[in-house]
């Protein structure tokens, strides 16, 4: 199924360096994908109980409430713990991807990422089934 023949998904783009936002938002809106914002994790948590977006993208590294702790929240509301999150951060230590998912992450991308990994991770959480 092309894009064209889908409705198409609307994925929360967490991430507070505007360059690097701007950047995931064109790689989602080329592959036919709406987009949200948010700078911080209370604005994103905010964002996702609002709009219900069907996925969100969030970096770790946040200002004030982080990524983790946003990411624990929005998994602990009934309300927004079935969307999927995609951790898109610079934190690739060892152990890093398993902190992540003890937080509530789904998937883990770390940066730089290329744009078709980033393609790729959004299509396998929004594939149906």
């Amino acid at each position: 199924m092309t894009n064209a023949t889908r409705t198409p998904a609307r994925i929360l783009v967490v991430e507070d360096d505007l360059d690097n936002r701007r950047i995931v938002v064109k790689v989602l809106t080329s592959a036919g994908h709406r987009t949200l914002e948010a700078p911080d994790g209370s604005t994103a948590i905010a964002v996702a109980r609002r709009e219900r977006p069907d996925l969100i993208i969030m970096d770790l590294a946040l200002p004030g409430m982080d990524g983790w702790e946003a990411s624990r929240r929005l998994k602990a509301d009934p309300e927004t713990a079935d969307i999927p999150i995609i951790a898109l951060t610079a934190f690739a230590m060892r152990g890093d991807e398993e902190r992540a998912r003890e937080a509530g992450c789904d998937g883990y991308l770390s940066k730089p990422c290329r744009p078709q990994t980033i393609r790729d991770a959004v299509q396998r959480f929004l594939a149906p089934g």
